[in-house]
């Protein structure tokens, strides 16, 4: 039957008052074998787009039971964002595996009374649906507390669940400008967004870490908690960095392009073929640069170059001393030399470069994951290891509704 955890001497064990409240586990996890940490954890997600999937991809990595409540039919909007993965979307392809997939349509009564069957049964609910459609759906954290003391609510939205920004709309560049992320990017001519969903990610990965911090504190208290994620709020979050460099109204950070903004040299330089990324983070490494790199050992005693704040205010005269050293020799040999002098260095790769990521296929990073499509590769999520105790979960990413039969049957429903 679908119930709460059940997990012996365990982080995830709700207990009320000092008592403690037993469930059985879940016996449907999809067809993995593999044990996580949060094993036993049900986890009933109302998601679309990026955040919300992103997290709840994450616990399901983790071993907990994800169920992923789509709309009939057309489901999780994000399926229809492109068709690059053999005829599936490359978002959704990303943050969708090991989940099952349960089609309902909220607005009619059957439906809404199985969501509310579902919820009653799962450790955490998450949604990320548009303003106030959770509360009206009678899913917010203040209405469900009652019934259900230990469950866990995480709402995601654009501004949070209070504030004039309650109800506004957000989509990920949005919150990227009203974050003052356009204020630091692109160039002093033209703005730039950042070219990944960064809003998004950073709201999943707070609603991911909050989740598994109210699972512990659950273990304490035996009681659920409310979770409330902004992409303002996350975004704004990392941006600390120049926020306060722009402490009691200083100038913030001057938009350089690919370059750092207040260390130089740090960026992409152009050699005879191609471009290398290099960062200079201190004196040693300035003169270690310019001796055996540049081969230029007085230019680390010239007074414009000789702190970073120089470098940076001069920043256009050196970049044209170190384009013309390196217009005369290719990349790899400019990535010889810094490595030889022990400056950090990198790549300019492009998509296919990081597929072809030699580091990745050192230490066994790849592993497959199926789709609807055949079978695709997959990297396995930061912190596993292939030799560790616990493996991530790695199944397959659903149809829409593909589990509406197995979840209704654990329920004893029976549909015509």
């Amino acid at each position: 039957m679908l119930a709460r955890s059940a997990c012996p001497r365990c982080l995830l064990q709700p207990t009320l008052q000092g008592s403690v409240r037993r469930f059985s586990l879940s016996a449907a996890r999809g067809n993995s074998n593999i044990q996580g940490p949060l094993a036993g954890i049900t986890v009933v997600s109302l998601e679309q787009a990026i955040s919300a999937p992103f997290c709840t991809r994450q616990l399901a990595d983790l071993g907990a039971r994800v169920i992923k409540v789509e709309r009939p039919g057309v489901g999780d909007f994000a399926r229809g964002y492109d068709t690059r993965v053999n005829g599936l979307a490359s978002h959704f392809v990303w943050t969708n595996r090991s989940k099952e997939s349960l089609a309902l349509d909220v607005k009619k009564p059957e439906d809404y009374d199985i969501l509310l069957r579902l919820v009653s049964k799962a450790d955490v609910l998450v949604q990320n649906l548009a303003p106030g459609a959770s509360a009206r759906l009678g899913l917010s954290f203040e209405t469900l507390k009652e019934k259900h003391p230990s469950l866990i609510v995480c709402d995601i939205s654009g501004y949070g669940q209070d504030g004039p920004y309650r109800d506004k709309k957000a989509y990920d560049l949005l919150v990227q400008s009203e974050a003052g992320m356009l204020s630091v990017t692109g160039t002093g001519k033209e703005p730039a967004k950042v070219g990944i969903s960064i809003a998004d990610i950073a709201s999943g990965m707070y609603a991911y870490s909050s989740i598994l911090a109210a699972l512990m504190q659950r273990s304490k208290t035996g009681r659920g908690s409310q979770i409330d994620i902004s992409m303002l709020e996350s975004m704004v979050e990392w941006m600390g960095f120049p926020m306060y460099y722009a402490f009691n109204g200083a100038p913030g950070p001057v938009p350089a392009g690919a370059s750092h903004a207040s260390i130089y040299p740090y960026g992409p330089f152009e050699t005879g073929n191609g471009s290398v990324m290099l960062g200079i983070q201190n004196e040693r490494e300035w003169a270690n640069f310019c001796t055996l790199v540049l081969s230029q050992p007085d230019l680390a005693q010239d007074p414009r170059f000789s702190n970073n704040s120089l470098r940076v205010q001069n920043r256009e005269v050196l970049k044209e001393i170190i384009q013309e050293s390196f217009a005369g020799i290719t990349a790899e040999e400019a990535t010889r030399r810094l490595d030889k002098a022990a400056i950090a260095n990198a790549n300019v790769n492009d998509m296919q470069g990081v597929w072809e990521h030699a580091q990745f296929k050192a230490r066994n990073r790849w592993t497959e994951v199926k789709t609807s499509k055949g079978v695709v590769p997959a990297l396995l999520p930061p912190g596993f290891s292939p030799q560790g105790e616990f493996r991530p979960r790695m199944d397959a990413v659903p149809e829409v509704g593909e589990h509406n039969e197995s979840i209704l049957a654990e329920l004893g429903i029976k549909r015509k």
